[in-house]
């Protein structure tokens, strides 16, 4: 298995999180080409949170409409559907503390089920 790549149309702050987090996670057994997309989608996300929140700091939170109300600017919508999103996916890869309690990583000398299963077929199919 090798490290999956980040794709190419995750850019800018994405692309900088892809790099950040992939390779401490393909390290733990948490990342393989499997779980691609799933990291793209965070890193998509986690990118469109940079984007909205940068947007924010520098126009503020709020609008005002061309009737001379206020009214919230739609990069705080942006950026709250982000971070939901990022929410799921962190939660995926054992991202926050509590979800890290639940993942449980292989010891290296622990024989992966499937293997197993998969040696004793083998082994039944010589048999007969």
């Amino acid at each position: 298995p090798a490290l999956p790549t980040c794709p190419t149309h995750i850019r800018g702050a994405g692309r900088k999180e892809w790099r950040r987090i992939a390779s401490e996670l393909f390290e733990l057994g948490l990342l393989t080409n499997v779980d691609r997309a799933a990291l793209a989608a965070y890193c998509a996300a986690y990118g469109r949170w940079v984007d909205a929140e940068k947007f924010i700091r520098t126009e503020g939170l709020t609008q005002t409409t061309p009737n001379g109300f206020l009214i919230p600017s739609a990069y705080v919508g942006i950026a709250n559907k982000a971070i939901e999103q990022m929410g799921k996916f962190a939660a995926q890869f054992g991202f926050t503390p509590a979800s890290r309690s639940r993942i449980s990583l292989a010891k290296d000398n622990d024989e992966d089920p499937f293997e197993a299963f998969v040696r004793e077929r083998q082994g039944e199919l010589h048999e007969a």
